[in-house]
């Protein structure tokens, strides 16, 4: 647990023996508690944090965004989002927002949270509801930039798809897509979420500051839409591999049927010499087998040529 006495921008440790000093509101600025889910045993009789929130942190069920009024403070829940190894990851967020504190307990490493400490100081914030602005944000964005991520993986895929087609390819558009569908059902509440924080009467977030969170709830409208994008391409995707796989499938008949077609004469001249018959006419010139093999491959080769000059070999 690292607690932090925030003043316009500048960070302040304080130990974990200090706890109780953040129960109390500072002369300037506020507390940021960063916390982990073993730390709520101690936080949570100290900031009467309610046990179905406590609940929901500690639950190893993926939970729902969602904003919860308590008395002395709000609970949210938003998912950051990572793109690692070509896998999409959420990361549940927990913030309790308070008059004077604000207190964050992840179960993994959030980059928002490292992300968001130069924007504090670059702002000068002095306020725990504008860090929980910017954080907000910062989690958005970087849905843009995941996104960014997904649509090259697309491109790169429907273009390997189009120059050499594999097996595998059908199993990478079924697991990216089961990914994009997954994630439209989490953009949905966390949209909501955004929503309520921009609309909603909120006593413990400033009402000008409100205004600034429409800004962010237009980028997760966004996002969600891009994400909409992205499931259609995939289905525009799978249709590519499957006329692909006919595509070629067609030229391997193709091919096959040609060469039948070439074999046709050489079976019916090798059939009639190769009659029980003794007055076959050229039987019995001397090099006649050597002339019948030429001729083969005269008729063979003219085939040939003729299939090509009519593109169909």
């Amino acid at each position: 647990m690292k607690i932090r006495h925030v003043t316009s921008g500048v960070f302040t440790p304080l130990d974990e023996g200090e706890l109780e000093r953040t129960l109390t509101a500072p002369a300037e600025g506020f507390y940021w508690i960063d916390a982990n889910t073993d730390d709520l045993a101690v936080l949570q009789p100290l900031f009467s944090m309610h046990d179905l929130a406590v609940e929901d942190c500690i639950s190893e069920d993926e939970q729902r965004p969602k904003l919860e009024i308590y008395e002395h403070h709000y609970f949210l829940v938003i998912n950051s989002i990572r793109f690692d190894d070509e896998e999409i990851f959420l990361r549940e967020l927990n913030i309790f927002l308070g008059r004077h504190y604000i207190i964050t307990v992840t179960k993994q490493k959030i980059n928002e949270l490292r992300a968001v400490k130069p924007v504090l100081w670059e702002q000068e914030i002095s306020q725990p509801d504008r860090m929980l602005y910017h954080l907000v944000d910062l989690v958005v964005d970087n849905y843009f930039l995941v996104g960014d991520r997904i649509e090259a993986q697309i491109e790169k895929l429907e273009e390997d798809i189009l120059m050499h087609t594999r097996k595998s390819h059908l199993n990478e558009i079924i697991g990216l897509r089961s990914e994009i569908l997954w994630l439209r059902k989490v953009l949905g509440p966390q949209r909501e979420l955004i929503a309520s924080l921009h609309k909603r009467e909120l006593k413990l977030i400033d009402n000008q500051l409100q205004k600034y969170f429409g800004d962010i709830y237009e980028n997760a409208v966004k996002v969600a839409e891009t994400f909409e994008t992205y499931r259609d391409l995939m289905g525009n995707l799978r249709e590519a591999y499957q006329s692909s796989l006919a595509a070629r499938a067609n030229e391997i008949m193709r091919v096959f049927t040609a060469l039948t077609t070439i074999f046709m004469p050489l079976t019916f001249i090798t059939g009639i010499y190769g009659m029980n018959f003794d007055t076959i006419p050229g039987l019995h010139i001397e090099g006649a087998s050597y002339i019948l093999l030429g001729i083969m491959l005269l008729v063979a080769l003219g085939m040939f040529y003729l299939f090509r000059k009519k593109d169909w070999l």
